[in-house]
């Protein structure tokens, strides 16, 4: 299993000697070598790539990376990680209500009506909950109080509705994959999520993609991320290590994996589940789909966003020419823009 990833990733054989040891992280951030180090400014322009592998080196908490190349040690962790995600029990992930299939195949369409909406939503305790809470907010509180769970369901309308699904109902369901003792792992997954559901549903709009499912597709982007965590933490030492881009690359593939099981587990829309089975992390395929090529996109600007709201990417950082073959320039600098209006770093962005 171990000289399988040496051969996928290109690492030389190496002997433990020089595949350096578990460094823990205070020393680790001391010695990195200069080119791994989080710059304030860079050189040289900073790629899709590089921004996934900051992204993936921050979700995990870790020190700065020590190299491209994975040591030994790590490629020993792969093996074992490989393992454990092959055999992880995707029933083991938090579930959503079971009427949430239903509801976001009846939200899709234009005909149906509150009495509908309120029936289904009526079934299951916690979006009851929810969304009579959202409606008597002071976002949507009106002249007269709301009594009902139909007249809650159409104060929301659709829109309104989609987003107690995806933010009130989804958070608690990606928070909790990362499990407790990885709580800023499950923190920062949600922040980007947010971030990615915006971009995707921005960039979709030019496209032609349906604004749920691009939406949905945002916020699940890295569901199988908090298993990850779940399954690395008890492989790393009690001083934290620092890995490599590789080893962090190949640990967010295996996440990927989880992310399409679980969106098939909680029996998402078909084109969701396409674009994050076919879903590249440099960026999209040109043979991909609207909503794959959107993903992938608003994936990488949602990264960038976060790492530089953290001070871990220059705020000058312009991927607006990253992916010319599949958004022009201009496009992509709008959603870069728009990202940064919506969230500017404050606890609440702006809706």
């Amino acid at each position: 299993m171990v000289s399988k990833w040496r051969r996928l990733l290109g690492s030389p054989e190496e002997d433990p000697d020089r595949a350096g040891p578990m460094i823990p992280m205070q020393r680790a951030r001391a010695i990195a070598p200069a080119s791994c180090q989080t710059p304030a400014a860079s050189p040289s322009p900073i790629l899709a790539g590089q921004v996934h592998t900051r992204f993936f080196q921050f979700v995990f908490d870790l020190p700065d990376c020590r190299g491209s190349e994975p040591g030994t040690a790590e490629l020993a962790m792969l093996a074992r990680l490989e393992v454990l995600s092959t055999d992880f029990d995707i029933r083991n992930l938090p579930r959503p209500p079971t009427v949430l299939p239903q509801l976001m195949r009846m939200l899709k369409s234009d005909d149906a009506a509150g009495k509908q909406w309120a029936r289904l939503v009526g079934r299951d305790p916690l979006m009851v909950g929810e969304v009579m809470r959202v409606t008597r907010s002071a976002m949507y509180r009106s002249v007269q109080p709301v009594r009902s769970l139909r007249h809650a369901v159409i104060l929301l309308g659709q829109d309104g509705l989609r987003r107690v699904l995806t933010e009130h109902v989804m958070k608690p369901v990606l928070l909790d994959n990362a499990g407790t003792r990885s709580q800023i792992a499950g923190e920062r997954l949600w922040q980007h999520s947010e971030r990615c559901a915006h971009a995707c549903t921005w960039l979709g709009r030019y496209a032609g993609c349906d604004a749920f499912e691009t939406y949905l597709a945002g916020i699940v982007s890295h569901a199988g991320a908090g298993a990850m965590v779940r399954l690395l933490a008890p492989l790393i030492p009690g001083e934290q290590m620092s890995v490599s881009g590789k080893f962090l690359d190949a640990c967010a593939q295996l996440a990927a994996k989880l992310t399409v099981q679980a969106a098939e587990y909680w029996q998402l829309p078909a084109n969701v589940i396409e674009a994050l089975t076919t879903r590249q992390f440099d960026g999209p395929a040109r043979d991909a789909s609207p909503l794959a090529k959107a993903l992938a996109c608003a994936d990488v600007l949602a990264m960038a966003r976060l790492l530089t709201e953290h001070e871990r990417l220059p705020t000058d950082l312009d991927l607006s020419r990253s992916w010319p073959e599949v958004y022009a320039p201009s496009l992509v600098d709008g959603c870069q823009q728009d990202l940064r209006h919506q969230f500017d770093g404050s606890e609440e962005p702006a809706d």
